[in-house]
């Protein structure tokens, strides 16, 4: 008589034969030194991936990084090395009687460093013209923000800047050596009347340009008067104050390398070569102080305010939009 489901559960639990392959997971009690062998060798090879990772990831940074500084310092050393051909063969196809070499030009400056005059000028020249343009900044952003909070004195003042901002530095300077003589005093003015338009224009702008809807919501949420310009207003326009800035920056640069040109100031300048040269004729002398008033220009440039500008753009999400 067969025997029913109750007997056989009786009888105890049926043993398959040993090469009967069991259910899974059966073969890892049966061999359980296998089975943590394998997890072991899967461990392994899993750190020595990480290991050899951990290994290549500072190699591929540096390379990441030098092939970032080589795309960013191409372009400008490709112009120079196109400009330095062109001028090389202007003068030896004898363009001008009067142009000299580049290798001339690189003379001056290397004399200029050797006599001890090249260092004490660029010095001067840099010195007056940051004392000047945080002065100009200083009077030019308040004077920017006040003039979007004030109506009547925007309608009054700002024609004026806009006039005095358009105004030629060697107009200006005559008037500040009229009024202050040939001092330092009359350097700092042409800069500062060259700057402080330029940035409080500036300002005005880039206030201008914020939505509306973003003001109103900033003082729907409580944040008016002083606390809505900090928060709001400030954050929001600052991609135009850094391009006002940038802006002062170069008129204010420009100003001063009028003014030292145009006026016998007590201590030497990059101007004061660049007179020197033009009353001596000598034109290796003249381009020398240009090539050096082109350098401090890209050095400042390049090295202050483009970066700022890249990160106000990427906290923004404008980096990749503007290519930079």
């Amino acid at each position: 008589m067969p025997a029913t489901d109750t007997e056989d559960s009786r009888r105890g639990p049926r043993h398959e034969p040993s090469g009967f392959p069991g259910p899974p997971g059966q073969d890892i009690g049966r061999n359980p030194g296998r089975a943590a062998g394998g997890a072991g060798g899967s461990d392994d090879s899993d750190e020595m991936a990480s290991g050899l990772d951990a290994l290549e990831s500072p190699v591929s940074a540096t390379a990441a990084t030098s092939r970032r500084l080589l795309a960013k310092a191409a372009p400008p050393l490709a112009a120079v090395a196109l400009v330095l051909a062109l001028w090389q063969a202007a003068y030896a196809l004898n363009w001008s009687a009067t142009l000299p070499s580049p290798a001339a030009v690189w003379g001056e400056l290397a004399g200029a460093w050797s006599d001890g005059t090249l260092l004490p000028s660029l010095g001067h020249s840099l010195l007056r013209c940051l004392v000047g343009f945080a002065a100009s900044a200083a009077i030019g952003v308040p004077l920017g923000l006040l003039l979007t909070r004030t109506a009547p004195l925007r309608t009054v003042l700002g024609p004026i800047l806009s006039a005095v901002q358009s105004l030629p530095a060697a107009a200006l300077v005559p008037v500040a050596v009229i009024a202050l003589g040939n001092s330092e005093g009359a350097v700092y003015a042409v800069v500062l009347l060259g700057a402080v338009p330029s940035i409080a224009v500036g300002v005005t702008a880039a206030v201008d340009q914020i939505p509306p809807l973003l003001l109103r919501a900033g003082r729907s949420m409580g944040a008016g008067g002083l606390r809505g310009a900090v928060h709001v207003l400030v954050p929001a326009a600052l991609p135009g104050f850094v391009a006002a800035l940038r802006q002062g920056w170069t008129f204010g640069w420009r100003a001063l390398m009028t003014a030292e040109l145009i006026t016998a100031t007590p201590l030497p300048g990059i101007g004061r070569m660049l007179d020197a040269g033009r009353q001596g004729g000598e034109l290796s002398l003249v381009l020398a102080s240009v090539v050096l008033i082109l350098a401090v220009g890209v050095l400042v440039e390049s090295a202050l305010f483009s970066p700022v500008e890249r990160r106000v753009l990427r906290s923004r999400g404008l980096a990749s939009a503007t290519g930079r």
